[in-house]
């Protein structure tokens, strides 16, 4: 019997009973949808974190702690450490040095969180976002150091309902009158909110401390450099780009692993309703196995046909569980398109690989005990079954 042969009469044994069969499949599909909309998420902000931070931002940063408090450090570095970079500054062809001062304001309406971003005023925002313009208003001015005001990113004046002359509460005794909105950019700079440096560290009680100081070097490859030789001479934390970046994989393989984990009880539910779907089968169609064996089948043959019904029912849940899996990951993309103007979650080949892959075994782990059953019935008793 050939291999077309062979699918075929699993085929035709899978839709004896199809709603059983169509309700087992629903079972798996949503687990291995679940499962991809999940581990998306990890994949889509590599991408971001990739394609935009590459682009923008320090070559180096230093501060008193590197990652260790993740993307936005508290203002625990004196500032006096900007002096004592500038005075490498020439030596290792640094071009800009700027101290800032970085706050998250969270709100249990994702919407409404922000990252609040200051810097000197005379710099400018250009100093370490190039590419970033006013879309109405202006940017900071070097007359605008301590005074209350703000400019705003695309994202966060559109979330916030903010425009050129609305008030921004910082605190409960502090409020900024925004003086700009930036044409939208980067899906990252665009929740961010500049303000300058002092004002910051007024509303943030930080005066005379920063989060961390930002550099732009002459030629960017010796950024690597630049950075071991900052950490040596000033006992401080020196980090590149690809730093940062290497950072935020670790952190998203450690929470795609959270995520698979939450992921495979699903997937585990799944197994054990196709294995009792096969098994049920099996024991439905013993006098059919009995036939089979008499007209000689041999119990490989058996054997295989059972693990064949297993792995048809598996692979069948997982493509749908691929194409629900994308209707869900566009569905997440919607919402942080308007969030945060980022697709948050993608659908990667290694990930449609991984989908695939966990249906496969998971067919093939849920029809061994139901193939080993059928290939072990006696010919006698099978053909004696009423």
């Amino acid at each position: 019997m050939s291999w077309g042969d062979l699918w075929a009469l699993a085929w035709r044994g899978l839709t004896r009973r199809p709603v059983r069969t169509l309700l087992t499949a629903l079972g798996i599909t949503v687990a291995v949808a679940s499962m991809v909309v999940f581990l998306s998420l990890g994949e889509g902000i590599r991408k971001v974190f990739t394609s935009e931070l590459g682009g923008i931002g320090p070559d180096v940063q230093v501060s008193l702690s590197g990652f260790t408090q993740g993307f936005a450090p508290q203002p625990n570095l004196p500032e006096t450490a900007v002096a004592d970079i500038q005075k490498l500054a020439t030596e290792l062809k640094i071009t800009s040095v700027t101290p800032v001062v970085m706050s998250v304001r969270s709100s249990l309406d994702v919407s409404q969180s922000v990252v609040l971003y200051g810097l000197p005023a005379a710099q400018g925002i250009s100093t370490v976002f190039p590419k970033i313009v006013p879309a109405t208003g202006r940017a900071l001015i070097a007359t605008d150091e301590g005074q209350k005001v703000a400019v705003i990113g695309a994202k966060a004046a559109e979330n916030l309902r903010l425009k050129v002359g609305s008030t921004l509460n910082l605190t409960r005794r502090s409020s900024v009158k925004v003086i700009g909105v930036l044409a939208p950019e980067s899906g990252l700079v665009d929740s961010f909110i500049f303000l300058p440096l002092r004002t910051l560290q007024d509303a943030e009680g930080a005066t005379g401390r920063v989060s961390l100081v930002a550099l732009k070097l002459e030629n960017p490859r010796d950024s690597r450099a630049v950075a071991t030789t900052l950490a040596k001479r000033l006992n401080l934390e020196a980090s590149t780009q690809s730093d940062f970046l290497s950072f935020v994989e670790r952190a998203l393989r450690i929470s795609d692993a959270v995520r698979f984990g939450i992921s495979l009880i699903a997937l585990i539910v799944g197994g054990l309703a196709v294995a009792n779907t096969v098994m049920m089968g099996v024991f439905e169609r013993t006098r059919e196995f009995g036939t089979l064996r008499a007209i000689g089948a041999r119990p490989g043959f058996v054997r295989t046909l059972v693990l064949t019904e297993s792995l048809l029912l598996a692979l069948a849940g997982g493509v749908g569980g691929i194409i629900l899996g994308l209707a869900g990951i566009w569905g997440v993309n919607l919402y942080t398109q308007n969030l945060a103007g980022i697709d948050a979650a993608a659908l990667t080949p290694r990930l449609t690989l991984l989908a695939l892959g966990i249906s496969v075994l998971l067919g093939l782990l849920s029809g061994l005990l139901p193939s080993r059953s059928a290939s072990r019935i006696s010919i006698t008793d099978a053909l004696g079954r009423i």
